[in-house]
């Protein structure tokens, strides 16, 4: 690239990122490569607003989940040596889990069941602003023997399958996950700013503080407390991630195969594709494929993008809630690969009328599953369990989901009356518009115990119609929940939050004389766990 051309994309780039940031306030960086030249690395904002301190290269970030493929590659040098198999359940290696019918290569691809970890302990009240120790989040997995689904049958995103994947590497080699990681891939590769950090409380030099976006405009600094492992743990920098995306192009790490095993693919029992892989995703950008993943965590986000037909990297990192570097990466990727004849057209975008047409609450009462659809920010957008995420043109009459963790579609056009929406695994489902919410039963109020969960929730009337009190194994007391109905016997739940506010479904059950017998509750990550009633 010449110096001349390399100047007109920073200055398209800086016009991506322009919108987003500000030289006051938190921001972002990105840095572009290709058969291993940088081509671009741009810092905008501040890493820390209280001393002005501004995001260069050497910056390091909270990586979150993009944690999990390296994980996955310290699992996959055990597999080579003989020393681990992936068809073997966690238990035969943590024997204080419970005997359950999954398998370590389901972990790696999210398709295993295993309900989150992080939603096991939400649902008992407890949250990431909370402190929490290692052994608690290890403890909450243990204690559940619920699954989401048929292992291998469904996809759903679950932290709880690259944590234990972390442990059983810790128990296999003796070691920290972190020094193994070090010794294995790190020190090799020369990413000498990276690590896996999973206390919270130590000082990391050049990490950028995590904030949070205030209504006003304003920021505040991101509460959280849990420890982090092999699913989310990692720090690391632009600089570093790009040297890991050069060895997946020249491997030099033994065994030399290990990007094709990251990257191997294998379909659902059902036949249908499984777009994640081994601890990374593949996609399309503009008829590219694409192997990417992100990493979401209060006050930190990220994005690793490979486009490995083009040889090509972007990595994204933010230390503000509300920047979007899946969104940015794969825009300052179509400014850099813009005349280079690689990329298709763009597909014609949604109308607005469309999708004002179809606006309003959905609902499918077997699944169960809810979610709103509203024109937002001039976007189509769907909020489910609380979250919103964007719909885009599939190309085909369908709008999907833009990332690949909200496995969501749904078809156009539609009658107005009902909604033709796939949630994944190949099924395609009829969801009919809610119109007047019915209120929830009038004998909902009661105590429900999970057992999978340990949480309690007591639900009781109150002025405005019926509110859950929350205790679990690590919190009594806190602020209700408020409960609102949705169709006869199936309820909303919100969980008040610092960060997000997020919603779940309860199915109510009845016994054969028509008493409420429990609650068969999906929430994000988790499907169909059960409260048992057991007193009014």
């Amino acid at each position: 690239m010449s110096a001349i051309d390399r100047l007109s994309l920073e200055r398209r780039v800086d016009a991506v990122f322009a919108p987003h940031v500000r030289d006051d306030s938190p921001g972002a960086i990105v840095a572009i490569a290709q058969e291993g030249e940088i081509l671009l690395c741009r810092g905008y904002g501040l890493a820390n607003v209280e001393h002005r301190v501004p995001i260069t290269p050497a910056t390091r970030f909270r990586i979150a989940s993009v944690t999990k493929q390296f994980t996955v590659t310290a699992a996959l040098m055990l597999v080579a040596e003989g020393r681990l198999s992936l068809d073997e359940p966690p238990h035969v290696y943590l024997p204080e889990l419970p005997p359950l019918a999954v398998t370590l290569d389901q972990m790696m691809r999210n398709t295993s069941g295993l309900p989150d970890f992080l939603e096991l302990l939400r649902l008992g009240g407890h949250g990431l602003d909370r402190p929490c120790r290692a052994e608690d989040l290890f403890a909450a997995i243990c204690r559940n023997r619920h699954l989401n689904f048929e292992p291998g049958s469904r996809f759903l995103y679950s932290n709880t399958n690259f944590l234990l994947l972390g442990l059983i590497i810790e128990r296999l080699t003796g070691r920290a996950l972190g020094e193994v990681l070090s010794e294995r891939i790190f020190a090799p590769l020369g990413m000498t700013r990276t690590l896996l950090m999973p206390s919270l409380a130590t000082p990391v030099p050049d990490l950028a503080s995590g904030y949070l976006p205030n209504g006003d405009g304003t920021v505040r600094r991101a509460p959280h407390a849990y420890p982090q492992g092999g699913e989310g743990g990692l720090i690391s920098t632009v600089e570093d991630l790009l040297i890991w995306s050069r060895h997946l192009d020249r491997p030099v790490l033994h065994p030399p195969d290990l990007p094709l095993r990251l990257t191997a693919s294998v379909p659902l029992t059902g036949g249908a594709a499984n777009n994640y892989l081994r601890g990374v995703e593949r996609g399309t950008l503009r008829g590219l494929e694409t192997i990417s993943h992100g990493g979401l965590w209060p006050g930190y986000r990220t994005e690793f993008l490979r486009i490995p037909d083009a040889r090509f990297t972007v990595v994204a990192m933010a230390n503000l809630g509300s920047i979007d570097p899946h969104r940015l990466a794969r825009a300052a990727a179509a400014e850099a690969l813009r005349d280079t004849g690689l990329l298709a057209p763009a597909p014609a975008p949604v109308a607005r009328e469309t999708i004002d047409a179809l606006s309003g609450t959905w609902v499918n009462e077997d699944e169960p599953s809810l979610f709103d659809l509203a024109w937002r920010d001039g976007e189509a957008t769907v909020t489910q369990n609380g979250v919103p995420f964007q719909l885009v043109p599939r190309g085909d009459g369908w709008l999907q989901a833009d990332r690949g963790t909200f496995e969501f579609a749904l078809r156009l056009p539609a009658d107005g009356g009902s909604l033709d929406v796939s949630p994944g695994a190949g099924r395609v489902l009829t969801f009919r518009r809610l119109g007047e919410r019915v209120p929830p039963p009038a004998d909902l109020a009661g105590r429900y115990d999970a057992r999978d969960c340990g949480a309690t929730w007591i639900i009781r009337k109150t002025q405005d119609g019926f509110a859950a009190d929350v205790t679990g194994p690590l919190v009594t007391g806190g602020p209700a929940w408020p409960v609102r109905g949705v169709a006869t016997d199936l309820v909303e739940i919100e969980t008040p939050g610092p960060w997000l506010q997020v919603t779940q479904l309860a199915r109510v059950e009845r016994n054969a004389s028509r008493r409420i017998a429990g609650l068969v509750v999906s929430s994000g990550r988790i499907r169909h766990i059960k409260f048992e009633r057991t007193g009014d």
